[in-house]
């Protein structure tokens, strides 16, 4: 191991380079323009990935491709055999104006121990510390004791839409032991996690349609009812001043903390004082039986993501829209059930929508919440390994972020997901001024290195 170690810190300099190359892609799936960027990144995916020594092909979808790069030279099963799963597509980078002038989204830029750019944390920067973990080991001619298959997609920002139908095609040569994820955080340097819960999601969007067309408020106010003041009540409707959602049946399967879970959770860092001042907010809101962290991780939500109507140019234009919409998603706990759940939301709204108005609604994506044991044999092992890297005791923690895929790889390979993240809470994550610290870097390829040993031995 130590020459692999050595290896690792020798080579620093060139991993920032190498990973600035990646990030200088804008490779963000949910825009066509960038449909040949997408093409790019996977490219380059591929040409490092074998000059590391990995065997490597790139797989064609219906939508972005996906690249596997192996350890594997003969298909031997006598070594275990662990995926590393990662994704090369990135969020938009708009409104481009909030990125400091120093700090553009595809322009990487080292400032202080932080790299700047968009899909540094989110995802190509977390992957890639698996990757250089690897190469380091083959690099050094020292014996892995377990294959490592990479499966990188360009879908993940856009609901993977087609990586569930591979892993179906590829069962057999993807059956593994278990599969590795970094693409999410740990509360600070001094506090690296095992993650082994995560919320599902369950979106829809919400529209209520008026008269025919935008009219004069002047002529028409008083007589015709407004689908924007409409769509306000009914969203007003869905959550009461204590925090809890009011739709009939939401929690009836939530799954509650345990004493244990409890404990683990008060071992997290971060204080409310704390987080109002990150977030710059007076006062925190939420379920009051519950403090902020176990209301962010462990409880369900109904959250409005953006609402749409009338006019919203410079100035005023007066009149009564003809359309409103809203874009809704709820973040579900284990046990709770995607689909019922909408259903529950669109009764509770279409019950209360007048005739004066119409309303539709639209199913969105849905994954359900995962939940691993965190006293697993693998999951000790990956605590073992966070010690060794960081220096401090590990903590157990659930998160409130959403990761669809992790249920396909239990539902299609059956295999549990080891989640690892390296992201800090201020790597501004899907916002302006994304960044990773490289210090969290340079520590999760001691972390990965460490983690193929500790998962060899079991």
């Amino acid at each position: 191991m130590k020459e692999v170690l050595n290896y690792l810190e020798r080579h620093q300099t060139r991993f920032w380079e190498e990973l600035s190359e990646f990030v200088a892609i804008p490779s963000v799936s949910a825009q066509s323009e960038h449909r040949e960027d997408m093409k790019r990144a996977s490219d380059w995916l591929v040409r490092h990935c074998r000059q590391l020594g990995l065997t490597t092909e790139k797989h064609e979808t219906p939508g972005n491709p996906v690249v596997v790069a192996t350890t594997r030279q003969d298909g031997n099963a006598a070594r275990p055999h662990y995926l590393v799963y990662g994704h090369y597509d990135v969020q938009p980078a708009e409104p481009f104006e909030l990125w400091d002038a120093d700090k553009q989204p595809f322009q990487p830029t080292v400032v202080g121990d932080s790299l700047y750019g968009r899909g540094t944390s989110d995802n190509k920067g977390q992957h890639f510390v698996h990757l250089k973990a690897i190469e380091a080991y083959l690099k050094t001619e020292t014996p892995l004791p377990c294959d490592v298959t990479f499966l990188l997609e360009g879908e993940e920002e856009v609901g993977s839409e087609h990586l569930g139908d591979f892993l179906a095609r590829e069962r057999e040569s993807l059956a593994a032991e278990g599969v590795v994820i970094s693409d999410n955080g740990m509360p600070s340097l001094r506090h690296p996690a095992l993650t082994y819960g995560l919320r599902g999601v369950a979106a829809c969007e919400v529209k209520v349609h008026g008269p025919n067309r935008d009219l004069h408020s002047g002529i028409y106010g008083g007589a015709i009812d407004n689908p924007a003041m409409v769509l306000c009540q009914l969203l007003g409707s869905l959550r009461g001043p204590d925090g809890k959602v009011t739709v009939k049946g939401f929690y009836d399967d939530v799954r509650e903390l345990t004493d244990y879970e409890r404990q683990e959770l008060a071992r997290f860092p971060e204080t409310d004082a704390s987080l109002r001042r990150q977030l710059g907010v007076r006062q925190l809101f939420g379920e009051l039986e519950y403090n902020s962290v176990e209301q962010r991780v462990a409880r369900p939500t109904l959250e409005i993501n953006g609402l749409t109507s009338g006019y919203q140019g410079e100035g005023s234009k007066t009149i009564i829209p003809a359309h409103a919409s809203a874009k809704v998603t709820c973040r579900l706990v284990p046990d709770q059930k995607p689909r019922q759940v909408l259903q529950a939301v669109k009764r509770h709204l279409s019950g209360r929508c007048p005739r004066s108005a119409k309303i539709e609604f639209e199913a969105g994506h849905a994954g359900e919440a995962y939940l691993n044991s965190p006293e697993s044999p693998s999951a000790e092992a990956a605590l073992r390994a966070l010690k060794r890297a960081f220096g401090h005791q590990p903590i157990l923690m659930r998160e409130g972020g959403s990761i669809p895929i992790v249920n396909d790889f239990k539902r299609v390979l059956n295999i549990d997901t080891l989640l690892l993240g390296l992201g800090l809470p201020d790597d501004n994550v899907h916002s302006p001024n994304e960044k990773v610290s490289l210090t969290a870097l340079r520590k999760g390829m001691v972390m990965s290195a460490w983690l193929w040993q500790e998962l060899g031995s079991l």
